[in-house]
């Protein structure tokens, strides 16, 4: 990155400010909050928080911040989980909150076009009336500029893809104060460089997105929801295997293991028995979901399934899904006062059940209390380690836990994360995944932004 010093900083702000004004803060209050997200990463102050409105006012501070080097930190509602807003070298923390608004809908086309700072909530409450909904749903009320910035996932994704298969379109600032188009309104482009596709992902290190053409999908007609507990982690890994490769339409298949049941019970008051479970989705017509819910009924009990506990009516689904949206913060609830260490890992789904399996192995020989809880439906799962944070022993051992994990995805085909991003926590894990492309990821880092001003030390670093 090109060093700065105070006085290039002090112009910086200066210029911003006699832009916007009330609208850009010093605030230690504002600069703490705009500094670390739901990670146990340790938290970064940036030097000012600024409040844009529109895309050309993104572009004006991009251009300050370029002429004087200083790092710019695009900023949502800070629910990522790798440190990615950490402002690790200071800078400007670009809150994009504000830029909140749905632009069109189009019903025919299946699309809609927003500004980055709408929640994936805020979408579907605005598209209630038109009979469509938007389908990524990774948990936490994310902005969608935020999602489409680290690649987001989520309990849908094995019947509706990731931001990857549902962003058509994207209006990006450059480090350097350019407005660019990528992608457009047709479901299919042949026409050059994929950028729309290279910026998601990009957590913010190559430019700042401030609009997204978004593909929707028709509210289905029926929509059917079970829990189903096994005995053994393997029995229920290896029933959503089975049901992948059967080919059944399920459009979620979600999967905790029996602290997290313990954790969801307590803290949404739920009453299941605390087994191995499976939360699953169905939707389609009325005849569709009937019959993949008794298929899969029929493969669940070949691998010892108890009876299937239906949830037909919505305010039960809902309470179904709240409670599994909620379960970072309910297993934080099992050791009140204790950081949660978050990990996630994907492998092939082949892999999955020996792979959870050596994970439960892993945690019970370290005497870690750490939750499990995935998206086993596309071989994503995530852990939670619970630790005091002032337990220097606990912290380390939690740590290396985290490494084994990632360590044991590798090795069997998978990946180092498949859902959280890389942030500054997985770099050097993305080293190791990708070591011949790594190179090309950091002459792109480069190309696009040469003064390593875009959210400096996360993913890679400029080469």
């Amino acid at each position: 990155m090109t060093d700065r010093t105070g006085s290039q900083l002090a112009l910086a702000e200066e210029a911003l400010k006699s832009i916007f004004s009330k609208r850009l803060t010093t605030a230690r209050a504002d600069r703490e909050a705009h500094g670390r997200d739901e990670s146990f990463h340790e938290p970064a102050l940036p030097d000012m928080v600024v409040y844009p409105q529109t895309t050309e006012e993104v572009a004006e501070i991009a251009k300050i911040c370029h002429q004087y080097a200083v790092p710019m930190i695009p900023f949502g509602v800070g629910t990522s989980l790798e440190g990615h807003v950490a402002a690790l070298k200071g800078g400007v923390s670009i809150d994009l909150s504000r830029m909140n608004r749905v632009l069109e809908v189009r019903r025919e086309d299946l699309l809609c076009m927003v500004e980055p700072g709408v929640t994936r909530k805020q979408l579907n409450t605005y598209l209630r009336d038109t009979g469509l909904f938007f389908p990524v749903d990774p948990g936490a009320d994310a902005t969608l500029g935020g999602m489409c910035a680290t690649g987001a996932s989520g309990t849908t994704t094995v019947r509706y893809g990731a931001m990857r298969e549902n962003v058509l379109a994207l209006t990006v600032v450059t480090p350097q104060g350019d407005i660019i188009e990528t992608g457009g309104r047709a479901r299919k482009s042949s026409a050059g460089y994929d950028l729309t596709r290279l910026f998601v992902g990009s957590e913010g290190t190559l430019g700042m997105i401030t609009r997204l053409t978004l593909r929707l999908y028709g509210i289905p007609e029926q929509t059917s929801a079970a829990v189903c507990a096994f005995e053994t982690v393997a029995d229920a890994v290896n029933a959503v295997i089975a049901t992948i490769q059967s080919g059944l339409q399920v459009a979620r298949i979600e999967f905790l293991d029996e602290l997290q049941v313990k954790a969801c019970n307590q803290y949404s008051d739920l009453t299941l028995e605390e087994l191995p479970t499976l939360f699953l989705e169905f939707h389609g017509t009325n005849e569709t979901v009937e019959r993949d819910a008794n298929r899969f009924g029929e493969l669940a009990r070949e691998f010892g399934a108890r009876d299937l506990d239906w949830a037909t009516k919505p305010e039960d689904r809902n309470r179904l899904w709240a409670a599994r949206h909620n379960a970072y913060y309910a297993g934080l609830n099992l050791r009140p006062g204790a950081q949660g260490l978050t990990t996630d890992v994907c492998v092939p789904i082949s892999r999955l059940a020996t792979c959870v399996e050596e994970t439960k192995k892993d945690i019970t020989a370290s005497g870690l209390i750490a939750p499990i809880v995935g998206h086993v439906g596309d071989g994503n799962f995530h852990v939670i380690v619970l630790v005091d944070p002032e337990d220097r022993e606990a912290l380390k051992e939690a740590e290396a836990f985290n490494e084994r994990t990632v360590e044991r995805a590798l090795n069997m085909g998978g990946t180092c994360t498949g859902e959280h991003g890389v942030g500054y926590g997985k770099m050097a894990w993305l080293a190791k995944e990708h070591a011949s492309a790594l190179p090309m990821m950091k002459s792109i880092k480069a190309a696009l932004d040469p003064k390593g001003i875009m959210n400096p030390g996360k993913v890679v670093d400029k080469a």
